[in-house]
């Protein structure tokens, strides 16, 4: 029983904002079947909540806050009165006195219009439905939708021209035309969305490519190359992943030191950014990130392999810096030998590009339809509205982690803060599991 209780009371713990508030006022009115009370506040507060029996009662504690009035509270409903006092170790407790058991929620309010900071606890009867004000649920609408968003990018370009074939085929400009294609076969794609990191001839920063992957919020990313060795008979398409424990194989591993060398082209020095890439690699403890890119890497060389001989017929892993995204499932692909005289010449075709960009989004589409399900598709929109009432419920989306996710990226996708990201969902840390249903306020 003990046990339990703890449990609920770690369940009903919501953080929001530290700073010193002062309780202005306390408003409650019947809500359908239940109560609403509104905390008006001068701040953003970190609060707790949690009920009582014997006789029944709902706790609220909030820290470094104070109230300079004694509290009134018509009795509403369930709510019999109220009394406050200050807490032991700081801050302000509110006793509720309520006439049966409850289901308490509870949401934070940042000032709107002429009202200020508001708590907003919503008393359901315990043995009444969980929810106070519930319409019905209403389909998501198009503005909510949010599409998959695929960042391409060409690799090489301006001063890195990468490598070159016998008959002078270059691969900055070969593969800048195999994502532009590649680009345009998303976009014509309902729910999916390019970018491109680079649409021109110029030198981009591994690093930087990783930016704009992030700025745009990106759900995958592609680096899309062209590969080359100093035997002409070598040839096939291959897909590499990153590996934090060491490249798959010894050509893998020199594959990776020649891309990222890549930068010292354009007098960047990669040595000095030891720690950045620690840190990064850090964060790639997340497995899921780790598994999503597999999965990603094993769609688009299946792909391939309708077009052209694959080098290896196993996803590849190396130290890739241009694939070190905490959080974003990213692939390098090797479209072709530019070594090879026959491929070098499909590769500098425009009918070979086009091949080799429609095979890779194959490869994505099969990805995103299967293992993430089209994101929208998991979207569940719950709209809460109090009918009449001066406060309103926000809008919520209910959102399914899926592979890849963590907290900061949820939070970024649907902009909102990750301090009511955590309240609404009673989140203390940032570890996410696959298949959890988080609330996002909208």
């Amino acid at each position: 029983m003990i046990r339990r209780w703890w449990v609920l009371l770690i369940c009903l713990t919501v953080s929001g904002l530290a700073g010193a508030a002062e309780l202005k006022g306390l408003r409650g009115q019947t809500n359908g079947d239940g109560v609403r009370v509104v905390f008006d506040l001068s701040a953003p507060v970190k609060y707790r909540i949690f009920p009582l029996t014997g006789p029944d009662r709902l706790v609220v504690d909030m820290d470094s806050t104070s109230s300079a009035q004694p509290l009134k509270l018509p009795a509403t409903g369930m709510v019999k009165s109220v009394r406050a006092g200050k807490r032991e170790g700081g801050g302000l407790r509110v006793v509720l006195d309520l006439s049966a058991p409850v289901k308490p929620k509870s949401f934070l309010l940042g000032p709107q219009g002429s009202l200020g900071n508001r708590l907003v606890v919503d008393l359901a009867d315990k043995a009444g439905p969980a929810t106070v004000s519930a319409a019905p649920a209403r389909a998501v609408e198009p503005a909510t939708q949010q599409p998959v968003v695929i960042v391409i990018d060409p690799g090489h370009g301006g001063v890195d021209p990468g490598a070159h074939g016998k008959n002078g085929v270059r691969e900055k400009d070969v593969v800048l035309g195999i994502s532009r294609e590649l680009a345009r076969l998303i976009n014509q794609q309902p729910g999916m969305k390019a970018i491109l990191t680079r649409n021109d001839d110029r030198f981009i920063e591994l690093s930087e490519r990783r930016r704009i992957a992030s700025k745009h919020r990106a759900d995958l990313f592609l680096s899309i190359h062209a590969n080359s060795f100093t035997s002409s008979k070598v040839k096939g398409s291959a897909v590499y992943a990153l590996s934090e424990k060491g490249a798959s194989s010894a050509a893998a591993k020199a594959l990776a030191d020649k891309e990222n060398a890549a930068d010292l082209l354009g007098g960047v020095d990669l040595s000095g950014k030891n720690d950045l890439i620690k840190s990064v690699l850090m964060d790639l403890s997340q497995n899921a990130t780790q598994q999503s890119s597999l999965q990603l890497a094993e769609k688009v060389l299946h792909g391939l392999g309708g077009v052209n001989t694959i080098h290896k017929r196993h996803v590849q892993t190396a130290g890739f810096v241009v694939l070190k995204s905490p959080s974003v499932p990213s692939v390098l692909v090797e479209t072709a030998f530019i070594s090879n005289p026959n491929e070098e010449k499909v590769l500098g075709s425009s009918w070979g590009q086009r091949k080799f960009a429609k095979a890779i989004f194959s490869g994505v589409q099969n990805f995103v339809q299967r293992d993430m399900s089209l994101r929208l598709a998991n979207v569940k929109v719950n709209v809460n509205t109090q009918a009449g009432g001066e406060e309103s419920k926000p809008r919520q989306t209910t959102y399914e982690v899926r592979p890849g996710d963590t907290l900061s990226r949820v939070a970024q996708r649907y902009r909102v803060s990750l301090s009511s990201l955590r309240s609404v969902n009673s989140i203390r840390g940032d570890r996410l599991l696959v298949g959890d249903k988080l609330r996002i306020p909208l």
